[in-house]
């Protein structure tokens, strides 16, 4: 009877010190409140109850959602970012000693890092930016995250909510500059086609029966309407003289 007993008691006491640890889990534990230096994992692992307490860190990558922070630029424009940062446990005994919680830590730490880098930054490069900006809030990010055991591998920005008064200057200033660009292709235009003109102007006058030729082919051209208009020509020459004597 008393070998019942003890074999119940071993298996109750193996019951509640087997555990069993996934490929991406590490164990981090406490013996007696003192930390073993080494996590254990994956795999079947001891863990001596009760003078054994296992603290699970998962060494997944972590999508963490930055909520959207107001953020006031360099040029003094208040503007709701929104950012993604992606991050993974290196080191499970940092993680678990060095904080009280490394998700919560993490993500106040990038909070408060967007609101410093991009405070920093002009609304035009935080619109246009978005790469070498995540590359720096990345940097920053790792570097007070390391201590913890937390690497941090991407930072991307989501979203930038304008004001509505910001957005319709913007499509303005957008209009505007298409505007412009028309004007300036229209006036181009009219100055390759004056350059064209003074070229044939030029060939006319060194050729004057290419005049002749030009208005024979227009009569062509107006004869395959089926129409009946005619055309007679009157040289500039007679219109200047006929003008001069009326002046008299």
């Amino acid at each position: 009877m008393p070998a019942v007993v003890v074999i119940g008691i071993v298996l109750f006491w193996l019951l509640l010190s087997v555990k069993v640890l996934n490929e991406y889990e590490r164990g981090v534990i406490f013996r007696l409140g003192k930390l073993l230096p080494e996590a254990k994992g994956p795999g079947l692992i001891i863990v001596a109850w009760p003078i054994d307490r296992m603290v699970r860190v998962s060494l997944r990558t972590v999508v963490l959602d930055v909520p959207p922070q107001d953020v006031i630029t360099r040029d003094n424009v208040s503007v709701r970012v929104n950012a993604v940062v992606y991050f993974r446990v290196m080191h499970p005994i940092k993680a678990v000693v060095q904080v009280e919680n490394f998700l919560y830590a993490t993500s106040q730490e990038a909070q408060t890092t967007l609101r410093s880098i991009l405070g920093q930054a002009m609304l035009d490069e935080i619109l246009s930016e978005r790469e070498r900006l995540g590359a720096m809030l990345q940097q920053v990010i790792d570097e007070h995250t390391d201590p913890w055991g937390v690497k941090v591998t991407q930072v991307a920005i989501k979203t930038v909510d304008l004001p509505q008064e910001m957005q319709r200057a913007m499509a303005k200033q957008a209009e505007s500059e298409r505007e412009k660009r028309a004007k300036v292709i229209h006036a181009s235009g009219e100055l390759d086609a004056s350059r064209q003109l003074a070229e044939a102007a030029q060939a006319l006058q060194r050729e004057p029966v290419s005049l002749h030729l030009r208005y024979l082919q227009t009569l062509v051209e107006i004869a395959a309407e089926k129409n009946s208009t005619i055309v007679f020509p009157l040289p500039i020459d007679w219109l200047k003289a006929l003008m001069g004597q009326e002046r008299k």
